[in-house]
C-alpha cells in the first residue's frame, strides 16, 4: 500500500494539487478559475477539474479518469490535446442549463501508468486559458 500512497503522491504533484485516497483510488480535485453565474447566481461549485486513478495493477497501470469543466472555446484544442496524446475523450456534455459563460464537461479515460496519465492531463491543462488550481 506504501507504493500506492507513493504514486498517488507524486500524481498530485505532477497536476499541482494534493491528493485524497479513498477506497483504493486516488483522486486530485482541481477547480478552473472563472466566474460562472447559472441562473443568474454566481457558482464556484460548478467548474471542478477533478483528476483519479484507481485499480492500479502489478504492472504499474491503472484505470486513469477526468472531467474538468470546460469553455466551449478552448474544446478544440483541450480535446486535439488529449486525442493526439492517446487518450479517450468518453463524452462532452453540458451539465447546467442558464450558465453565463456557457461550459462544458469533457470526461477522459484510459488505461495506462497513473504519472503518465498526469503528465499528459498536465500538457492539456496547458492548452487551456487557464490551468486549474487547487
Amino acid at each position: 500500500m506504501d507504493h500506492f500512497h507513493s504514486v498517488c503522491e507524486q500524481f498530485a504533484n505532477i497536476l499541482k494539487g494534493k491528493s485524497s485516497i479513498n477506497q483504493d483510488v486516488c483522486s486530485v480535485s482541481l477547480h478552473r478559475n472563472f466566474k460562472v453565474n447559472v441562473q443568474g447566481r454566481m457558482s464556484r461549485s460548478v467548474v471542478p477539474a477533478d483528476v483519479l486513478f484507481e485499480s492500479l495493477d502489478q504492472s504499474g497501470h491503472a484505470l486513469c479518469l477526468a472531467e474538468i469543466a470546460i469553455l466551449e472555446e478552448e474544446i478544440p484544442r483541450f480535446m486535439h490535446s488529449i486525442i493526439q496524446q492517446g487518450m479517450i475523450v468518453s463524452a462532452l456534455h453540458n451539465h447546467w442549463l442558464y450558465t453565463r459563460p456557457q461550459i462544458m464537461y469533457i470526461h477522459i479515460q484510459s488505461v495506462e501508468p497513473p504519472l503518465h496519465f498526469a503528465k499528459k492531463m498536465a500538457y492539456a491543462f496547458s492548452t487551456l486559458s487557464s490551468y486549474p488550481v487547487a
